[in-house]
């Protein structure tokens, strides 16, 4: 007959885990054990009502591992929690009993309740503590006595989110827990109370480059005394540059964290209250090291102590104090975001659309709070004009007591002075620019707008530096994105007490342009350029973290205003974007797999000698004489070539051919002007009136004017010379000949013709060779599309040119 006990079954076991560990036991007993060699023994002990009471202690001490590498072993001794189990029998303190023992087993002479004794011990169990017994390479040290580890070879917070979150479980249920007092991984209970003090700093603690840097202390209040958790806090938000910490708490979720209060002390705080709480620490922090206990703040960051206001909204365990000027340098950080509504300043000769006046208000706004923003609205939403009208405002509000500065592309210096005549006649506006430009500096005084260009700011800069001006305006800002740049470094030495970026792409490659960007207009906003990258760039383009992401985004939202075309101009008539794939024949796929295979090889031998980035010229060059071939094969110099025809140039022939014939008008855009130059070629051959205009183009004006009066109707633009700053609406087709890296670069030309004023839908037409590098292209397109989208809010995340993008683009034709 088999003998069955009390734990031979696993449905039993689950039935008796759910009961209470205080249940009594049966007065009395009869157990049934196996003897000898299947023999009987009845076990007679008197049993008594005592409900074992389980008794937990928490202690550290040293546990030996067992370790091999090879032929290698050795034994290595570390200090971590250990849990020692016992019952309480009526007063009676006996030891658990091993898994692998039974009652015969005790010496005690207690008569043990072993279902609730086993009960306590899958209740641990269940908890994640790991039975010593059970480990085959990790054991006690010899003297120690103890039934269970914490976590095997865990973390701080591994082992304070056993005291913090399972002790006062076990507490609940019945048990008796103690800890030790030499324990080393002691945590505070309950949670104390918060403290946050934000402080004017004297002036020899500041920035010397700046006037209003504060300090905030962070911290909690532990038997009377404050103790700063910034250091500790601080340092996971360091790991977290580094892939650790922040990012990973996400996979903590319902766990706890543990942060160092003192020697053996931890602060055990849930994953999500201390994900929000670095995360503000995030926006706050710019790299700068710990002052007199306070971490160095810029006031246009303070907004940020609001959002750790709300962190703790609904338990009041937040102190919040401010001395000196920091609570109104808060409340004005936290209000940059929140516009007055303004009305269209007097005189103005143009009736703004509601999109255009809360722009016109969120202008005045940051001149109010004396910070510099970014106007990022969508090509063809009326960024000059919400400017103009803005300068005009500030003139009708008498701020204007100094001349404002613009500063544009050269060829759009006549255009801005034009549209400032047009729509703000009350503006004295100047234009200087041109090789006989000395004497119109004699006139700044009598002068609100001075218009220029960024290679007379550059060449002038001694000349313009003696001129203080109340604002700088910077068009197509993007200019400056290379903090290193000449143009850069000019625009920065003007004089100005407020300054503005205008652009509809702050963002074309890379996040280090936003930086430059962010810089020029409100420096330390986001750190010196190294922090930045450690903090923001590498997360986020190499790493596509959301967490870094979405910090930066709140960082920067009330600095940014970007309205799309899509939210605000529903009244636009729809825009089509056709891609058109064209197949490579003959003479001219044969000279391109020929120039791709000897390129190809050339570049593996760079990158392998030199590095990716060290070979990037010439990697570039290599894709050029790719791309050209693509547009035609006459661009390519080489000696005893025979091909002469272009695919791609038969289907831009019969393209042009049936628009003009369904009385169509078309922009054609190309990179190459020595395509251009072919183009003019084809047309003149069909006998088609166009206008040209190109770097070397003497008159723009008149160039741009055939257009816009009809005279013809094809246009042909390098993309460097007119893909900025030109309103024809007149075309509803748009061709892009041949496709470029930056999609912003090519999305701004298209919105020559697809802006305000445009009553017919657009076609764009993007011409590109199947298989080829321009089809690779517009792949790594859309990758480098989602760097300025993830920062203005429209996508997630980034990626940058690798190594395996240069074997995608020099892949052979056709190949997926």
């Amino acid at each position: 007959m088999p003998i069955v006990t009390a734990y031979d079954s696993e449905a039993h076991r689950a039935s008796e885990h759910s009961k209470p560990i205080s249940s009594p036991p049966p007065v009395s007993e009869l157990r049934v054990r196996a003897h000898g060699q299947g023999a009987l023994a009845y076990d007679t002990r008197t049993a008594t009502n005592a409900v074992p009471v389980p008794c937990l202690h928490v202690f550290t001490d040293d546990v030996v591992t067992h370790r091999t590498s090879g032929l290698v072993s050795r034994f290595e001794t570390t200090k971590m929690p250990l849990l020692a189990l016992s019952f309480d029998y009526a007063g009676t303190i006996v030891p658990a009993l091993g898994n692998d023992e039974d009652e015969e087993d005790d010496t005690s002479g207690v008569t043990r309740d072993v279902r609730a004794e086993m009960r306590a011990r899958r209740l641990i169990e269940g908890f994640g503590a790991l039975d010593l017994s059970c480990l085959e390479d990790m054991a006690a040290a010899p003297g120690v006595q103890a039934d269970y580890l914490v976590a095997c070879e865990g973390t701080a917070s591994d082992y304070c989110t056993f005291q913090s979150a399972v002790v006062p479980q076990l507490r609940k249920l019945g048990f008796r827990v103690t800890v030790d007092a030499a324990h080393e991984w002691k945590t505070i209970e309950p949670e104390p109370r918060w403290y946050a003090d934000i402080e004017e700093m004297e002036k020899k603690e500041r920035d010397p480059n700046r006037e209003d840097w504060f300090g905030v202390e962070l911290g909690i209040e532990l038997s009377g005394q404050r103790v700063s958790l910034l250091p500790a806090l601080l340092d996971l938000l360091e790991k977290s540059a580094n892939g650790d910490g922040l990012f990973d708490l996400a996979r903590r979720a319902g766990k706890c964290v543990a942060v160092p209060v003192k020697e053996h002390v931890y602060l055990s705080l849930p994953t999500e209250r201390l994900r929000s709480i670095l995360r503000v620490l995030a926006e706050l922090y710019d790299g700068k090291p710990i002052q007199k206990g306070a971490l160095p703040v810029p006031s246009a960051k303070l907004g940020a102590m609001e959002r750790l206001d709300e962190v703790f909204k609904n338990e009041e365990q937040l102190e919040l104090r401010f001395t000196g000027g920091a609570r109104d340098a808060w409340r004005e950080a936290g209000a940059i975001g929140e516009p007055t509504p303004v009305e269209q300043p007097e005189g103005l000769r143009a009736t703004l659309r509601p999109y255009q006046v809360y722009g016109l208000s969120w202008l005045q706004h940051l001149v109010d709070r004396g910070v510099g923003g970014v106007l990022a609205d969508d090509m063809g939403l009326g960024k000059t004009l919400q400017t103009i009208s803005h300068l005009a405002l500030l003139k009708q509000r008498g701020l204007l007591t100094k001349p404002a500065i613009i500063v544009a592309p050269t060829s759009l210096v006549n255009n801005w002075a034009r549209e400032a005549a047009k729509f703000a006649p009350r503006l004295r506006v100047l234009a200087i620019h041109g090789p006989d430009r000395a004497p119109l500096y004699e006139k700044l005084d009598s002068t609100d707008v001075v218009v220029t260009s960024y290679p007379v700011v550059i060449r002038d800069e001694e000349k313009l530096a003696e001129t203080e001006f109340f604002i700088l305006v910077l068009d197509e800002a993007q200019t400056i994105k290379n903090d290193k740049g000449r143009a850069h470094g000019a625009v920065r030495a003007i004089r100005t007490e407020h300054r503005l970026c205008l652009s509809g792409t702050p963002v074309e490659n890379h996040l280090g342009e936003l930086w430059a960007l962010s810089d020029f207009l409100n420096p330390g906003l986001l750190g010196d350029e190294l922090h930045f990258a450690r903090f923001y760039r590498f997360p986020i383009e190499k790493q596509r973290n959301a967490e870094r992401l979405e910090t930066l985004r709140e960082i920067l939202s009330p600095y940014i205003l970007r309205r799309t075309k899509a939210e605000v101009a529903k009244e636009l008539p729809p825009k089509t974007e056709l891609h058109r794939p064209i197949e490579l024949r003959g003479d001219q796929r044969e000279l391109y797999e020929s120039i791709r295979v000897a390129a190809h090889a050339e570049v593996r031998k760079l990158i392998k000698k030199k590095g990716l980035s060290a070979s990037t010229i010439p990697i570039l060059g290599a894709l050029t004489k790719l791309r050209q071939l693509c547009c035609d094969p006459r661009l390519v110099n080489v000696s005893g070539s025979i091909a002469k025809e272009s695919a791609k140039l038969r289907v831009f022939d019969d393209l042009t051919t049936q628009l003009l014939k369904d009385g169509h008008r078309v922009l054609v855009f190309s990179q190459f002007t020595t395509m251009i130059s072919i183009l003019e070629e084809s047309l003149r051959a069909r006998k088609i009136p166009y206008t040209t205009l190109t770097g070397n183009t003497a008159d723009r004006p008149f160039a741009i004017g055939k257009f816009e009066k009809g005279e013809v109707d094809v246009f042909l633009i390098s993309l460097r010379a007119g893909g900025t700053g030109l309103t024809l609406t007149g075309a509803d087709q748009v061709i892009h000949y041949d496709p470029w890296w930056n999609p912003a670069v090519q999305a701004q030309a298209t919105d020559r013709a697809y802006r305000i004023g445009q009553s017919r839908p657009v076609f764009v037409h993007h011409l590109y060779v199947a298989g080829s590098v321009e089809e690779r292209m517009l792949r790594l397109q859309r990758k480098k599309r989602i760097v300025a989208d993830a920062i203005l809010g429209e996508g997630e995340g980034s990626a940058a040119l690798t190594e395996d993008d240069v074997e995608l683009l020099f892949a052979p034709l056709g190949a997926r």
